[in-house]
């Protein structure tokens, strides 16, 4: 019989050291089944409306990281399943799915992983406050990881925050669109998963060295999986990724493609003039967005997007060599070759 797919494997994601890979779906399991005991309220409603986005399905990208950062504590693999791992695994994932009960408010989405989402399910005063719910339990739980847990997941809980400010105030006078887009992206996406590997290194015992070196690496992969994603937006066809293309595009919201483009479009050649008057126009119309991804995919901007995610999935890797050699290392490297490669 098959073991149960990871999360993660939806990403193309795929272990090279089969007992790592067997340490790892454990943990896996313990962090699904203390997540479903995390959101247990004494309320019936409370406990639907907290789990509704959360058992929809998901990759558990974070808690794979806590798991994987685990590798390279003082056990070696032995604390992959610590209480305290799992733990810090669940704070993670409950932080991250908690951002996304509040995103989907802020952008009136009705989808979220092929489920309605918990402001469409229910309206949008639940869904806050079942976001807010959720930030509760995490931060009840990383109490017991001590004062120093307690002031990273602060801090980086007011990272997500900030960035999630800074993208809905938008550019501000004399701001760089794409510096700002890069920033929120920072904040919004790299600042957990940078928590979430320094977490997984810091509570099996790793060494300071060691957890500064994943948290940098976290903060790297972590911008490069978010734009490998605006990459898959413009690049992938629905039947291939599970994604429709276009959807950032149809919905106005800035992407790395779209914004290299506007920096260096010349309105005097054609098809430069053609795709920003697209840009700017109502994308709700079907025969226009084919038309606008078609013009991306083929433009040169869309290259140097790819060649800039590529870029940081590099350096991401440089800070890898540092890292003691083994199954851990190797899967964080694998990683990198995933997100390089993702948006083709």
């Amino acid at each position: 019989m098959s073991p149960t797919p990871l999360p993660a494997e939806s990403l193309g994601f795929e272990f090279a050291d089969a007992a790592l890979e067997s340490r790892v779906r454990a943990g896996l399991e313990r962090v699904e089944q203390a997540l479903l005991d995390a959101t247990q309220s004494e309320a019936p409603f409370v406990t639907a409306a907290a789990q509704h986005v959360m058992v929809a399905g998901g990759k558990r990208f974070r808690p794979l990281l806590v798991l994987l950062g685990a590798e390279f504590g003082a056990g070696a693999g032995a604390e992959i399943g610590a209480d305290e791992v799992v733990k810090a695994a669940v704070v993670v994932e409950l932080t991250h799915v908690a951002t996304l009960h509040h995103d989907d408010v802020m952008d009136e989405a009705a989808l979220r992983r092929g489920s309605s989402t918990a402001n469409a399910r229910w309206d949008n005063s639940v869904a806050i406050l079942s976001g807010d719910w959720l930030f509760a339990r995490a931060s009840d739980l990383v109490a017991d990881l001590g004062p120093e847990a307690v002031r990273i997941q602060a801090r980086t809980f007011g990272r997500l925050v900030e960035g999630q400010i800074r993208e809905t105030m938008g550019v501000g006078e004399g701001q760089d669109p794409l510096k700002h887009y890069l920033s929120v992206v920072a904040d919004k996406t790299g600042s957990l998963i940078a928590t979430s590997v320094l977490f997984g290194a810091r509570y099996a015992g790793a060494s300071e060295e060691v957890q500064e070196s994943l948290r940098a690496f976290g903060e790297e992969i972590g911008v490069a999986f978010q734009l490998a994603d605006d990459l898959l937006d413009i690049a992938s066809e629905s039947d291939q990724s599970g994604k429709t293309p276009g959807t950032d595009l149809r919905e106005g919201v800035p992407t790395l493609p779209v914004l290299i483009f506007r920096a260096q479009a010349d309105p005097t050649d054609p098809t430069d003039a053609r795709l920003l008057d697209l840009l700017d126009s109502d994308l709700s119309d079907d025969a226009r967005l084919s038309e606008t991804l078609d013009l991306l995919r083929s433009h040169p901007s869309f290259q140097q997007a790819e060649d800039d995610v590529r870029r940081r999935a590099a350096d991401a890797r440089k800070l890898l060599t540092t890292l003691p050699e083994g199954p851990g290392r190797q899967a964080l490297d694998t990683l990198c070759d995933l997100v390089a490669t993702r948006s083709v």
